[in-house]
């Protein structure tokens, strides 16, 4: 088999990667070929697997960490070079990405629609495809060890009209299946919100169990697929959020995902965020509407809308009020106190969908402050220089994966299949 020779177009195949790609690898000098013709090559058996060995080896080893509630760790710039490459899609403003950069992985492409999102990703972690994932060829992606993708949620939320895959965002998803079947990187992961369990396909299947199946054929060669709903205040994040995550590892590697051991939740209430520095950057808020502040007066911390007067509710809440049964007894304008985990942050930021209102001062949490909560590291900048930027860091910030839940995730994935053991 030594001496085999192989074309471009076989090789390419066999690396996973586009021919281009190999031509800038002969090109470059990291894979030996020979000439044959003008633009004709050919290459040993042998030298492509030196090539893939050399890939395998060349990552990161696990570094001791405290698995308490921790900060990330920053890589050496030659640690992230060594790092496994990722291929990001759907990034949003970064959650996902840093936490990943924080484990050893190294950013190879993202992508993200959103040019709020895409300000932030860029303005802190760099480079960012901006285009619409439905434009984007598969050719134009790089090789990569990991896919990760938050494709979009609002179809399956809970908080939104649940069309599932009747939304034509709903279906987002087999955009990441079409680059998967291109790149066939070694590991997959999905993160979406938990109204994706119980969402039906088109054909009255489960969502969840397409998605694994369209993953575990994949290609002839398939993935072996784990999902596991959590909260990310088992992971190190001052946050009650739920979160559905799939893991899917290549079965040549013979690897199945196993989801790292729920921590301690100390130091996680909400008296353990709040106490930013004067001057920190983005610790600014957006105003509440006189009537919601009216509203807002009246609810004792750890309290509720519940707890205002009649008289002080706007006319559709009184509406609620008077009919709790036919409600389902909402619970809308939570005021968490300082000593209890806060609820999910939503990109709209308003009192009715999440419990945005500060545990003691009559405001909105600051952009500084629900960046905390999602576990954004205070030098993570946010652009707040005009109202309509201050409202739109909530939406970005809001839809982003927390740093450490993600941060989490990648030690257990870089333990489990890039570290040697």
């Amino acid at each position: 088999m030594d001496t085999e020779l192989l074309t471009v177009s076989q090789t390419a195949q066999y690396l996973k990667l586009s021919e281009k790609t190999v031509r800038r690898m002969i090109g470059n000098g990291s894979l030996p070929a020979s000439k044959v013709a003008n633009r004709s090559w050919r290459i040993r058996s042998c030298d492509i697997d030196d090539y893939v060995m050399s890939s395998y080896n060349n990552v990161l080893r696990e570094p001791e960490m405290n698995y308490g509630h921790h900060e990330p760790e920053e890589q050496t710039e030659t640690e992230k070079a060594q790092g496994p490459r990722l291929i990001s899609l759907f990034s949003g403003c970064g959650g996902m990405d840093l936490g990943f950069k924080k484990a050893g992985f190294d950013i190879v492409y993202a992508n993200d629609f959103d040019a709020d999102a895409q300000a932030v990703y860029a303005l802190n972690l760099g480079k960012i495809d901006g285009r619409d994932i439905l434009t984007v060829d598969e050719d134009d992606i790089p090789a990569g060890d990991i896919l990760t993708a938050g494709f979009p949620c609002q179809p399956f939320s809970n908080a939104g009209n649940r069309k599932g895959v009747h939304d034509s965002r709903g279906m987002l998803y087999k955009e990441c299946l079409r680059i998967i079947k291109k790149t066939m990187p070694k590991v997959i992961v999905f993160e979406n919100v938990k109204g994706l369990l119980s969402t039906k396909y088109i054909d009255g299947r489960n969502l969840a169990d397409v998605i694994m199946e369209d993953l575990s054929t994949m290609s002839d060669i398939g993935y072996d697929v784990v999902y596991q709903l959590v909260n990310a205040a088992d992971y190190g994040v001052p946050q009650n959020r739920q979160r559905v995550l799939f893991v899917g590892i290549r079965k040549d590697l013979g690897i199945k995902f196993k989801f790292p051991e729920k921590q301690n939740r100390s130091n996680l209430t909400l008296r353990n965020v709040l106490d930013v520095p004067d001057d920190t950057p983005n610790n600014v808020d957006w105003p509440f509407s006189p009537q919601a502040l009216d509203m807002i007066e009246n609810i004792p911390e750890g309290g509720s809308w519940k707890d205002v007067p009649y008289e002080h509710l706007a006319p559709r809440f009184q509406r609620i009020r008077d009919n709790m049964k036919r409600y389902h007894s909402p619970n809308f304008y939570r005021r968490f106190s300082r000593d209890e985990i806060c609820g999910t942050m939503t990109a709209s930021a308003q009192p009715e969908n999440c419990g945005i209102i500060h545990p003691t001062e009559n405001r909105r949490f600051t952009v500084r402050e629900v960046a905390r909560i999602q576990t954004f590291p205070d030098d993570f900048n946010f652009i707040t220089d005009t109202p309509r930027n201050i409202t739109a860091m909530y939406k970005v910030i809001g839809n982003a994966v927390p740093v450490t839940l993600a941060y989490n995730i990648a030690i257990s994935i870089m333990e489990q299949v890039f570290t040697d053991k």
